[in-house]
């Protein structure tokens, strides 16, 4: 038994240590970190609990049989960050170049299915080539098989996924598929085509950075989340997020003691958000106000920047903030901010995080792009997650909320909680200079002196529908508060509705606009 020990104990050396120094050496050249660096970053020290770290494939042909390193190219397992139990699996691109084949599918199965039984999150540090070519289509079959774990999972587990490395062709569906996806600048590339094949088929020639890298994606597409200069910045970043989380569905968010007074008056709001509906402001100025310690995660900064979402303490408790961002494009909304809040909406909905809306919005971007583009199913997607979502939700009109923006902003109509408001409120179908036009368009063109006949108008037609208590009146807003009270206002609410039950009726699922 003892030599068996030190033979266990000698081959576990040399798994740990990995294929080769030049491997190491080739991966670090590349300013890439291995994959069990990571995972020592990912997890707290010392709980990291390794699952068949001797598997290896059993694929024959082109030279595979040769060649059957152990761990066949992926990490497996899990470990605790701040204490609380998460699985992950990493990529190892000095195998293989981190390139899936059966065994190593079998691998991510395994670990999804126990992740699954166990009720934690997954994350997934990927550092692959895709599908391993030399075994065909038992490499593709494994990639179906994670795609319907991911799906199955969705809503159930939080899924986050680190691209640190190349994620091209069907490889790319699983962090798609994902709630949170996370890339490195400078070193990750996510694309279903590469630039070989664009120019080939289009004719166009674009590098791998500029067709599928971080920026493109966190800017552009809008497929990854957040950003980041280093991999330690993204595994920092990436158990921040988890900490903000729940470990799955049937749980709430952890909630943490409470430094920051709940009932701290937030005088400063008065002249960060100046009262002239047209004058810009940054609403995220005013996240940092109410929020715990003025500290709050964001997803999406970059993309759709004229719509802000973002994760946050209030009195201790995980909130969702979806808020107009005036400072961008007036907080309008469009195409890309409907869908980057609808997404963010669902999500908090599905791991039981209470939603506050802050809302100043002028209506929807006009435009033949907008409409072309699909601006109205784009809109629908932002008003069935709100109308679906059964968590806690508050709804703050800072200013203005016009038209049926207005509306998917989680309005009272369609079933926000409360609905407040601050004493500058303008609530209405439109603006009152845009009001005044159609409504007394003849009156004004027959008038002597047309532009003071619009004066006075514009000013009737504000003083009767749309001053700051016209929708506390008709019962459409539950207060009218003090901006200083806010952050009090809001905790207070929360901590009302903490215990909220709300019964969708019995179907199989909804069919959300697309």
């Amino acid at each position: 038994m003892t030599g068996r020990v030190a033979e266990l104990a000698d081959l576990r050396t040399r798994i740990l240590e990995g294929p080769s120094a030049k491997a190491t050496e080739a991966q670090k050249a590349k300013g890439k970190l291995t994959a069990r660096e990571r995972l020592e970053l990912l997890f707290d020290k010392g709980t990291f609990t390794e699952t068949e770290p001797f598997r290896r494939h059993r694929a024959t042909g082109f030279g595979l049989e040769a060649r059957k390193p152990y761990t066949d190219g992926v990490i497996t397992g899990w470990g605790k960050v701040e204490g609380r139990t998460v699985f992950a699996y990493a990529h190892d691109f000095r195998i293989f170049g981190g390139a899936l084949g059966e065994a190593h599918a079998q691998k991510i199965h395994k670990l999804m299915d126990l992740a699954e039984t166990a009720g934690a999150p997954i994350v997934g540090l990927c550092d692959g080539a895709g599908a391993r070519i030399q075994e065909g289509v038992t490499a593709l079959a494994g990639y179906g098989g994670i795609f319907q774990r991911n799906v199955r999972n969705s809503g159930v587990l939080p899924q986050i996924s680190v691209i640190m490395g190349p994620c091209a062709g069907g490889a790319a569906y699983s962090p798609a598929l994902t709630d949170f996806v996370f890339m490195v600048r400078g070193t990750s590339q996510m694309f279903i085509t590469g630039p070989d094949v664009v120019q080939a088929v289009t004719g166009e020639k674009i590098t791998q950075d500029g067709l599928g890298g971080a920026d493109v994606h966190a800017e552009t597409s809008g497929v990854a989340h957040n950003a980041y200069d280093d991999e330690e910045s993204a595994l920092e970043d990436v158990r921040h997020l988890l900490s903000l989380l729940p470990s799955n569905n049937r749980e709430l968010p952890p909630a943490e003691p409470v430094h920051d007074p709940v009932d701290r008056r937030n005088d400063v709001l008065l002249d960060l958000v100046p009262a002239d509906p047209n004058q810009a402001y940054d609403m995220r100025a005013v996240i940092e106000e109410i929020v715990d310690d003025g500290d709050f995660f964001e997803v999406h900064e970059r993309w759709a920047p004229n719509i802000i979402c973002a994760l946050a303490r209030m009195g201790g408790q995980v909130t969702g903030i979806v808020a107009n961002q005036p400072q961008r494009l007036a907080g309008v909304l469009d195409i890309e901010s409907s869908e980057k809040a609808a997404r963010f909406v669902q999500m908090c909905d599905a791991f039981n995080i209470p939603l506050v809306s802050l809302v100043d919005v002028p209506g929807f971007l006009p435009g033949v792009d907008q409409e072309h583009g699909g601006v109205i199913r784009h809109g629908a997607k932002l008003l069935y997650a709100y109308c679906n979502a059964t968590v806690p939700r508050i709804s703050l009109v800072l200013r203005k909320a016009y038209g049926g923006a207005y509306i998917v902003m989680d309005s009272r109509s369609i079933g926000t909680d409360l609905a407040l408001a601050w004493p500058v409120n303008e609530i209405a179908v439109m603006g009152a200079e845009g009001a005044a036009n159609v409504v007394f368009r003849r009156e004004i063109a027959a008038s002597d002196d047309p532009e003071a006949t619009r004066q006075a108008r514009i000013a009737e037609y504000r003083d009767e529908l749309m001053h700051p208590y016209y929708a506390a009146e008709r019962g459409l807003v539950d207060d009218v508060i003090d901006p200083s009270l806010t952050r009090a206002t809001l905790i207070e609410a929360l901590t009302m509705l903490r215990n909220k039950h709300a019964a969708l009726p019995a179907r199989k699922h909804g069919n959300q606009p697309q």
